[in-house]
């Protein structure tokens, strides 16, 4: 079964914890401040290999964790960073935020790189927080937990030219007689039912990808049939053979044929009639199909180039596959992304957290919830067993303007805040 959309689940690797540690000094009875830092964790990075071609494999594996920084040491020594996670994925995934929707890289070169989930970094020891006033701090953080998201693949193939039509029109037929490839075919509905691409060249040297893509019917773009698995991959192919089947064997109009499947490629993405689109007569070795080509051809007009062939008798290819090369010559590639997106995603995802310090909401027994990225990463980052690390922990509150908002919220003394999974009365 083929794969080409897929959510998992990925987690940077969280921040070593600082220590606290002390040398004896002479003039310094506890002793100074020797707790190295927490070695930062790893990232987890998605990396294109070109020999893969399909997502099968993350249907049994879905959850992708790097490992950890490892903890800081005494005698001041830093703990060392964990290496990246390093995840093998197919040319032409997207990889897509579920929660935001935002794309966070497109990835189509063998090699290219993006982070996807970033690491933490590692806490500090208690070397880093040694003043005049306090030469022994007992105070050291813990590392910085991973940034942690459910993530969507899709893929999407990196094909040249796309063959799309009706089921059965005959493009597994075309592919297999113009190319290497031997897709599977039979006379019945979507015989296809995963992309099979295939290397042309034509008499004159030149090749092209082409793509027989999974069949078309009418609610497509809805996720009717193979709908929306058929209009994911066409996305990245430069120009479109729309196949139809001029015999009429199937008891359909080929005009409306025609007609049905331009109109899913527009409901879904207007984009994809910017492609340059052959049409191709197939079957044109059957009965009645010279008369429904004759039909067919009144109703698109003369200003549109009909190529009528028989894929089993290889009647018309040559023409067509000189005239499909001359296309992609002068044909440029369409970007399925905006400029801004691209420059954001397909390289390097930027971790940029735009979401408020702390929000404060009221839970239904009248306790004050605390909430948001940095008053919970700070906590995290809190070691609360020393009473050194509680009151740091209160300072950054106050700097935050936390106690303030929570008095203007009506909260009084005594009163419970919770964060997270724990609770702590407000002192006035």
């Amino acid at each position: 079964m083929f794969v080409d959309h897929v959510k998992i689940f990925v987690k940077g690797g969280d921040g070593g914890d600082g220590m606290v540690a002390f040398r004896r000094e002479k003039y310094v009875p506890m002793g100074g401040p020797a707790g190295g830092d927490g070695g930062h964790g790893g990232n987890v990075v998605f990396e294109v290999e070109e020999g893969l071609r399909t997502l099968m494999d993350f249907r049994y594996k879905r959850h992708f964790k790097a490992e950890r920084g490892e903890h800081g040491m005494s005698k001041g020594m830093h703990g060392k960073n964990a290496e990246d996670y390093i995840v093998k994925v197919p040319p032409g995934t997207v990889v897509i935020d579920e929660e935001t929707e935002v794309v966070l890289a497109d990835l189509v070169e063998h090699g290219q790189r993006a982070v996807i989930a970033r690491a933490g970094r590692g806490g500090r020891g208690n070397c880093r927080f040694a003043t005049p006033a306090n030469p022994a701090p007992e105070l050291a953080e813990k590392g910085e937990p991973g940034q942690e998201l459910n993530v969507i693949l899709e893929l999407k193939v990196l094909a040249d030219v796309g063959l799309v039509g009706f089921p059965s029109v005959g493009k597994s037929t075309l592919l297999s007689v113009v190319s290497a490839a031997k897709p599977k075919i039979g006379a019945y509905h979507f015989t296809t039912i995963v992309p099979n691409l295939g290397m042309v060249e034509t008499e004159d040297g030149r090749s092209f990808a082409m793509a027989d893509l999974p069949g078309l019917i009418e609610g497509a773009h809805e996720g009717v049939g193979l709908g929306h698995q058929f209009l994911r991959h066409i996305e990245r192919t430069r120009v479109i053979v729309h196949m139809i089947d001029m015999s009429g064997m199937e008891g359909r109009d080929p005009y409306e044929d025609y007609t049905t499947i331009n109109n899913e490629l527009e409901q879904y993405n207007l984009r994809l009639m910017e492609r340059p689109q052959l049409i191709v007569a197939n079957k044109m070795d059957m009965p009645d199909a010279e008369e429904n080509l004759k039909a067919f051809r009144e109703k698109v007009g003369e200003d549109v180039n009909v190529f009528p062939i028989s894929a089993v008798s290889r009647q018309g290819l040559k023409e067509l596959l000189f005239a499909v090369a001359d296309l992609l010559e002068v044909t440029p590639e369409f970007t399925l992304h905006t400029e801004e997106e691209a420059s954001e995603a397909t390289v390097m995802y930027k971790h940029e957290n735009t979401s408020e310090d702390f929000v404060i909401t009221r839970d239904d027994d009248g306790a004050f919830v605390l909430s948001g990225y940095t008053i919970e990463r700070l906590f995290k980052m809190t070691d609360f067993s020393r009473e050194d690390g509680v009151r740091r922990f209160a300072r950054q509150l106050r700097g935050m303007g936390v106690d303030e908002a929570l008095r203007e919220r009506g909260a009084e003394h005594g009163d419970t805040v919770r964060l997270l999974e724990f609770e702590f009365e407000f002192f006035e």
